[in-house]
């Protein structure tokens, strides 16, 4: 399956588009009117344990390299790790946690739009 991160979600609600591709509980949070599209017939991915181990990780890979990043991003990116998902986003910054799973030994699969 796909997630979608919130841009994603953002322009294709815009657009007036089906969205038939999951999201993270981060993304429900932050465009919380999600909820109130007709169009969404996607799930809800919800994090557990090992997703914010992974995401403690990652930041730790990322600050050695002088790139942190945002809390919610590195949830999103070990969800989709974890779960061997692929996530489409506008945001360039996953290439960057992208690469540091890589480091970890992980494949991310993350398509930037």
């Amino acid at each position: 399956m796909t997630i979608l991160d919130t841009s994603v979600v953002i322009d294709k609600v815009k657009l007036r588009k089906p969205i038939n591709e999951d999201i993270t509980v981060v993304t429900l949070v932050e465009y919380p009117k999600i909820v109130y599209y007709k169009y969404f017939y996607g799930g809800v991915v919800f994090p557990i344990k090992q997703d914010f181990i992974l995401a403690h990780r990652l930041q730790l890979e990322l600050l050695k390299i002088g790139k942190p990043q945002a809390f919610s991003d590195l949830l999103i990116a070990a969800i989709v790790v974890n779960r061997d998902e692929e996530l489409i986003t506008r945001d360039q910054d996953f290439k960057y946690i992208s690469d540091a799973a890589k480091m970890l030994g992980y494949s991310m699969k993350v398509k930037i739009v």
